[in-house]
């Protein structure tokens, strides 16, 4: 069942174009609603009867409001917007498990921080420091724009391992865009960290890197069959020798 409440017998192509509208829809309205409370991605899960939307933040009660309040003016803000009928969507808040591993948390901070006059190498070095901190296994901070002169320029802030090709970047790379709207212009922000591996899949990836080799070591045998396996004396004995002709020397 599609995300879209009007995408009821629509071609397969549409529905999917519909459900990426919704999805990119949803996302924009949430950052500028719920910003503030440490918001960090949403998920959309369709029941049967109705549509549940997960909003995860690093401060969920700042979402949830007061009583619960903030979330019932966003179910009915959400159900009114894209034309949901009544009762069929809902909405919850969710804690994000860690927030140093997570590229939009740390986003929406230096965000913030960068709002708030913060020097930008002591802001991208202060998340920088807090994602290492989580046991990430490496982290990239990209701030681009016009930082102090009018001249626009880019400057990239690194630690750790970093992969930016291959399978790997889709299951070991979390990033996040944002776009931080100063008064001299806008300045793009971007977060890359780079998990570690988790046999759990908890906090990252439980498949292994591709490049990763791992050395078995060999299974332990007993004295008396390592001891059979060597050919007696005998066996030598008893094993035919060729006769080789003197003319094949020649």
């Amino acid at each position: 069942p599609s995300t879209t409440p009007m995408a009821a017998s629509i071609s397969k192509k549409r529905k999917f174009i519909a459900d990426g509208v919704f999805y990119a829809e949803l996302n924009e309205l949430l950052t500028r609603a719920v910003g503030e409370g440490g918001y960090s991605g949403v998920e959309v899960r369709n029941a049967p009867s109705r549509t549940e939307i997960l909003i995860n933040a690093t401060r969920p009660q700042d979402i949830l409001g007061p009583g619960g309040r903030k979330i019932r003016e966003l179910t009915s803000l959400v159900q009114k917007r894209f034309k949901f009928p009544d009762g069929s969507v809902e909405l919850f808040a969710s804690q994000v498990n860690n927030r140093g591993l997570c590229a939009q948390a740390q986003a929406e901070s230096l965000k913030y921080k960068l709002l708030e006059a913060l020097p930008v190498r002591r802001a991208a070095y202060g998340v920088l420091r807090f994602v290492m901190d989580a046991e990430a296994k490496g982290c990239e901070v990209v701030v681009s724009g016009k930082l102090r002169a009018q001249r626009a320029k880019v400057m990239k802030f690194k630690e750790g391992y970093m992969v930016k090709t291959g399978d790997a970047v889709n299951q070991y790379i979390d990033s996040a865009v944002k776009h931080v709207l100063m008064r001299q212009g806008v300045l793009g922000v971007k977060v890359s960290i780079m998990l570690r591996h988790d046999p759990t899949g908890k906090q990252g990836p439980s498949k292994q890197l591709s490049d990763i080799v791992t050395v078995l070591e060999p299974p332990k045998e007993d004295a008396a069959s390592r001891m059979a396996a060597i050919p007696s004396p005998e066996t030598y004995a008893a094993a035919p020798v060729a006769e080789v002709p003197v003319e094949a020397w020649r």
